[in-house]
């Protein structure tokens, strides 16, 4: 996981980036991105099939047992 944080408005955006297990189509690329969208907090959710990864854009740290929930729902692993 890297985290980067950016000043954007009044409250600095933070940036995470995750590996992801499983992921194998643009199907797969889909549900992640819906089931992460869907969490509290979360601005925005890049996931990259090429690199197995999602970034996540939020205006506070998410705790990664909430986000590896939601990427177990959509039915692949959180790594890291």
């Amino acid at each position: 996981m890297s985290t980067n944080q950016c000043s954007r408005g009044k409250e600095p955006a933070v940036e995470n980036t995750y590996k992801i297990k499983g992921m194998t189509c643009g199907h797969c690329v889909g549900a992640v991105t819906q089931e992460v969208s869907a969490v509290d907090g979360v601005d925005s959710v890049t996931v990259d099939l090429d690199s197995a990864s999602m970034t996540v854009t939020s205006n506070a740290e998410i705790g990664l047992d909430v986000l590896s929930a939601a990427v177990d729902e959509a039915g692949y692993e959180l790594v890291s």
